[in-house]
């Protein structure tokens, strides 16, 4: 799976995308598109665990999105936890997982 993104000549809404960019999961790259959150880029790399519980590392990944739950927490840039669906996408951040006591 390399973009889960409906690709532009496909878009019924004939939007078009800015330049994309790229930020480190888990020391990997991740394309993403401005205006798109962590979660949002993760999920269209088809990357679906964001972290696991220390006390059982049960992976837990995007769950609600919109803010309510913690099961997206991540790392940003050294700082955290943070919701990865209300966190905006940026060029060259650092995301890791952020393990919780559950």
């Amino acid at each position: 799976m390399d973009d889960l993104r409906v690709p532009a000549t496909r878009d019924p809404s004939g939007m078009v995308r800015a330049d994309a960019m790229s930020f480190l999961f888990e020391g990997g790259p991740v394309r993403a598109y401005p205006g798109e959150t962590i979660a949002t880029a993760l999920l269209a790399a088809g990357t679906r665990a964001l972290r696991r519980t220390r006390v059982a590392a049960t992976p837990r990944g995007l769950f609600c999105a919109i803010g309510a739950c913690h099961d997206c927490l991540v790392t940003v840039d050294g700082e955290g936890p943070v919701r990865a669906c209300m966190t905006p996408a940026a060029d060259g951040q650092r995301v890791e997982g952020h393990d919780v006591h559950d």
